[in-house]
């Protein structure tokens, strides 16, 4: 791939041209990678007009078929895995290594072979003299996907593994962010199944609400913000779409005070600071006990020291930018009010100096419930560190926003995590641990985190309708 290369959308089993194209450049450096398409609301149609054709056909193909279908995707997604990790890296900035793109294939292919192996069973509810009553799991046909650009690769397979496996036709939308990663990932999965049945449009003016509001489109599954999930929901509103939201979070970490700080600190940074903070369960607000308050500031410290930051393509790096400018402006904004509102910064602070969105870890200590950089989801590599001496006002605070994604418990005694766990509310409470994600786990958020849930067989019934058999003996 050439520095200028044009990428294309893929619809109805073919290479799409679009008459407009945008440059695309690397965070790390503000060079330019590629050559974007932009989609309208004509590419959009085409894109639901080939998948409505498509999943009737596939919808009614037996469950093994579908099945072997994801198997195949996996396969085609480890063979390709070198190029989609590298054009990840240049056009998301996360390093190429550890826990970066690499990573990031490994798990579209796990997830997509996982994902094969969920059964959805016809359920029998009823079976005596008077009936049989038989439930089963049928497509609900074609369904609109809108991924970020945090993770752009691994949410598309999240969108698009139980979408394909339970009989559906799809059509994914990606952030225009991260749009030739994700075009040229559906490319070669749409390649490898029947023409239309996935199929990929580049953003562009409409596009976004064309889906959404689309007559033929019967589910969104989205990824993102809050505010933009509202926004689906009430486009989708008029023709009753159902809608998987998977939005913000805040979420809160509450560290006991029989801990050991630096046996907990290389879990909690990780927890906070995987993909540069751009995670939405990331630990984003850290309540610890005033005594082991130090101890942990001083052993996140010492771990942060250790944690390269740079290009990603190096391949010494861990950590590489933030992706795009409005989140750089947010993390410099959140760390720059911290001390007027009485933080104390002790890691980084403010923004690297030369190309790219580089911001350094940044820890504020002595943070406070009010705080911007306490009460807006940071989405970025800054951590506030909040004390407390009262549990239950821990408590209180972890649960006085309305993003619940996750939260965690870090304590030496489990049976007392656990009773701390079961007064937060959160989709997924972790202990001594946080934001794990696995494919067979079910997961969700509260309150304005989600609708609905991902992963798992609970996941995959998202995906499906049901439909009773009622039989009269």
């Amino acid at each position: 791939m050439t520095d200028a290369a044009q990428f294309h959308m893929f619809i109805d089993g073919q290479v799409t041209l679009a008459a407009e194209t945008r440059e695309v450049r690397d965070p790390a450096s503000g060079d330019v990678i590629g050559l974007a398409p932009v989609g309208t609301r004509a590419d959009l149609d085409r894109a639901v007009a080939a998948a409505k054709r498509a999943q009737t056909a596939w919808g009614k193909q037996p469950d093994d078929v579908r099945a072997q279908a994801c198997r195949k995707l996996a396969e085609v997604i480890g063979e390709n895995s070198a190029e989609l990790a590298e054009l990840l890296t240049r056009e998301q900035g996360k390093p190429l290594k550890g826990l970066g793109s690499e990573f990031e294939l490994g798990g579209c292919v796990a997830w997509m072979n996982a994902t094969a192996e969920l059964p959805l069973p016809v359920e029998v509810i009823q079976d005596d003299d008077a009936a049989r009553v038989e439930k089963h799991y049928v497509p609900v046909g074609v369904i609109g996907s809108i991924t970020p650009w945090n993770w752009p690769l691994l949410i598309a397979i999240w969108h698009i593994a139980p979408s394909i496996r339970a009989g559906n036709a799809v059509v994914i939308k990606p952030s225009p962010y991260t749009t030739l990663s994700t075009l040229r990932m559906v490319e070669l999965l749409a390649r490898a199944l029947p023409a239309g049945l996935l199929n990929v449009v580049a953003d562009g003016e409409g596009v976004g609400e064309a889906l959404t509001t689309h007559p033929d489109v019967d589910k969104i599954i989205f990824t993102g913000s809050t505010e933009t999930g509202k926004k689906i929901m009430a486009a989708a509103a008029p023709t009753l779409k159902r809608l998987t939201l998977e939005m913000g979070g805040n979420d809160a970490g509450i560290v006991l005070p029989d801990v050991d700080a630096k046996a907990v600190a290389e879990g909690i940074f990780w927890g906070a600071f995987i993909n540069n903070g751009q995670t939405c369960a990331a630990l984003k607000r850290l309540y610890v006990h005033d005594k082991v308050y130090d101890e942990v500031c001083a052993a996140l410290t010492e771990v942060a020291a250790g944690v390269p930051m740079g290009n990603g393509l190096d391949e010494g790096n861990l950590l590489g930018p933030i992706q795009n400018q409005m989140q750089f402006d947010k993390v410099t904004r959140l760390a720059s009010s911290a001390p007027g509102e009485g933080g104390r910064v002790i890691v980084g602070g403010s923004p690297q100096e030369g190309s790219g969105y580089f911001f350094p870890i940044t820890l504020v200590a002595d943070a406070k419930e009010g705080m911007a950089c306490v009460d807006e989801e940071q989405f970025g590599p800054l951590l506030p560190i909040i004390r407390y001496t009262d549990v239950a006002e821990a408590i209180r605070q972890a649960n006085s926003l309305d993003v619940d994604l996750a939260a965690s418990v870090w304590s030496k005694d489990t049976d007392r995590a656990q009773e701390i766990a079961e007064q937060l509310v959160a989709g997924t409470v972790y202990i001594n641990k946080h934001g794990e994600v696995a494919p067979h786990i079910p997961f969700g958020g509260a309150r304005y985190s989600s609708m609905g849930v991902e992963f798992g067989i609970d996941g995959l019934k998202s995906c499906a309708n049901i439909k009773i058999y009622n039989i009269a003996k």
